[in-house]
């Protein structure tokens, strides 16, 4: 695991660009394409900023979700609908490139049609994400796994449903450990005091979170300085 400090917010969104930039050309140039699992919250903010700085073959990406909310599209909690309006414009990226859920059906079947789309768009039921962008919640979770939810033990699923979200909305699609630990690289992003305490039972306490169970080929923990202030 990297920890990489940086001073402040437009930092971190800089630096964010730089490892994106290199990751996705490593994998372009190595097998064809660039298989990127995006996440909402903070995240939507820093990559809106940051990928329009990226110089990539934006042809040959392939975008999925960590995470995304069972609800509609042009719902704000949707995080590809935010994506679609905020990131899409200011990229060459085409919505056909984002391996979106299923609309107007239950969280299960949902789940169930994410994975019959990822096996696609992997051309395998290995799915092998180059780069997951991955967020921190105050409580400690990641994508929509949360502390004590049984989902943090799910072994055999790729993709999860859940329907009794801590968080709302209740219910949701996430990836489970068995994906998010074959990715190539993940990387959280943090910023600002808010995350203070939380990065600190991390990174320094190694307390039993569900971002501490993320263990993929490479992890990297971008925090700028308030979220480190107790490191």
């Amino acid at each position: 695991m990297t920890t990489i400090k940086v001073s402040d917010e437009q930092e971190l969104i800089g630096k964010l660009a730089s490892y994106i930039e290199k990751i996705s050309n490593d994998s372009i140039y190595n097998r064809g394409k660039f298989y990127i699992g995006l996440s909402g919250g903070s995240v939507v903010k820093y990559l809106c900023e940051s990928l329009p700085r990226v110089d990539t073959e934006w042809s040959e990406w392939v975008l999925a979700f960590c995470d995304e909310r069972v609800v509609p599209e042009d719902s704000e909690d949707s995080t590809f609908g935010t994506y679609k309006r905020e990131l899409v414009p200011k990229t060459p990226l085409k919505e056909s490139q984002f391996v979106i859920i299923k609309q107007g059906v239950s969280a299960q079947e949902a789940a169930v049609d994410y994975t019959e789309k990822l096996t696609k768009a992997f051309k395998s039921d290995d799915f092998k994400f180059d780069l997951l962008l991955l967020g921190m919640g105050p409580d400690g979770h990641t994508c929509s796994l949360f502390p004590g939810h049984p989902l943090l033990e799910e072994t055999s699923l790729k993709v999860a449903a859940i329907t009794d979200s801590p968080k709302p909305p209740p219910e949701r699609v996430t990836l489970t450990y068995p994906t998010i630990n074959n990715a190539r690289n993940c990387i959280f992003a943090i910023s600002g005091a808010g995350k203070a305490d939380m990065v600190k039972r991390i990174l320094k306490d190694k307390e039993d979170l569900p971002a501490n169970r993320v263990r993929p080929g490479s992890l990297y923990w971008i925090v700028d300085d308030a979220a480190a202030l107790h490191l």
